[in-house]
């Protein structure tokens, strides 16, 4: 699953781009955050044997992507630090 401590910073510039709305830049936003949304979408399923198998929800995958975009467009806020 997803370590965060592995887990460099976007750059300013790119999250920037993003909010409006460029596409190479919200391409680096989900290629940085794949690994996290893909845990978030890994469900289980077990057999009539009971042997558990995990596997990626691929429409929970593109749903969270799909809101990842919507809300970094539409509403994300930087605050000064």
């Amino acid at each position: 699953f997803w370590v965060a401590s592995n887990v460099k910073n976007l750059p300013l510039s790119v999250i920037i781009a993003a909010m409006g709305g460029d596409g190479q830049a919200l391409g680096a936003v989900l290629t940085h955050y794949r690994r996290y949304i893909r845990s978030l979408a890994t469900r289980t399923l077990t057999d009539e044997y009971g042997n558990e198998y995990y596997y990626v929800d691929e429409e929970i995958e593109k749903r969270l992507e799909a809101r990842l975009i919507y809300c970094i467009v539409t509403d994300f806020k930087i605050s000064p630090d």
